[in-house]
């Protein structure tokens, strides 16, 4: 199998954190792309601050929860680097996900959920999130600014961050409807993970397998990938003795199929 196109792998990333949603099952495929990818890291690091400097503010709250997922999946692979790079960049994308002039001030509830799951799993310092929280407080005032409708010409369509100047990143009215359905769904989750408890191991597959998303192209493509992988990686693995086998075998064949 050839090597991967650094230039495709950050265009396929690029876009499966532009369509990052309320499920958990998009911020897992995201992140396991991202891992496959491992040694690309520093570039894909790079990718989802630049995605979360440019998209919506609904898109970098999915970012945020993404990367929870990631770091997670990468220190139980001991996979340091993406750990190391968010810990390095930590304020960055804090700044990114609910910047101080107010424009994501709905998104600092998700920063604080993310930095508190971050801390107990030791993946960043509780003084860390604590000097982080400092921070947070001065920008979680009148969460609503950000969801509010622009008013034609009226000040209440402005954002108050003491200077007057307007919300770089408002919300429209499709994006605030989203952003409702996606925190609806994510309490829903939430809710069903605390209270429902399989009676056995039937039931937590068929719970596995409502949440898996349908098959779709990437799937297929990382699935062909992944299965080259692993036949070059078990004909790397053979000894001289099963290789010396299976050419005989091959030969046989041959001979037989000329044979006839």
């Amino acid at each position: 199998m050839a090597t991967a196109d650094p230039f495709e792998v950050r265009m396929r990333f690029s876009s499966q954190l532009q369509h990052l949603n309320a499920s958990t099952t998009s911020a897992q495929k995201a992140a396991q792309y991202a891992l496959k990818y491992k040694d690309m890291d520093e570039d894909l690091h790079s990718c989802i601050l630049e995605q979360l400097e440019k998209t919506s503010m609904n898109t970098r709250a999915n970012i945020m929860y993404f990367l929870e997922h990631l770091l997670e999946m990468a220190s139980r692979e001991r996979n340091n680097e993406y750990v190391r790079m968010l810990q390095r960049d930590i304020l960055r994308v804090v700044d990114a996900v609910c910047p101080e002039d107010g424009s994501g001030a709905a998104n600092v509830k998700v920063v604080r959920k993310v930095l508190q799951s971050l801390v107990n799993k030791s993946i960043i310092l509780g003084q860390t999130a604590a000097e982080i929280e400092a921070c947070l407080k001065e920008r979680d005032t009148s969460a609503d600014l950000g969801f509010s409708s622009p008013v034609n010409g009226d000040d209440a369509s402005r954002s108050r961050n003491g200077n007057g100047t307007a919300t770089a990143n408002r919300l429209d009215k499709r994006q605030i409807e989203q952003r409702i359905e996606e925190d609806r769904e994510r309490h829903k989750r939430m809710r069903e993970s605390m209270w429902a408890v399989p009676a056995n191991i039937e039931d937590e597959a068929m719970k596995l397998w409502e949440e898996t998303s349908e098959l779709g192209e990437d799937d297929h493509i990382l699935g062909a990938e992944e299965w080259e992988e692993f036949q070059r990686e078990m004909e790397a693995s053979k000894c001289h003795h099963l290789r010396a086998r299976d050419a005989a075998i091959a030969a046989a064949a041959a001979n037989g199929a000329s044979s006839h």
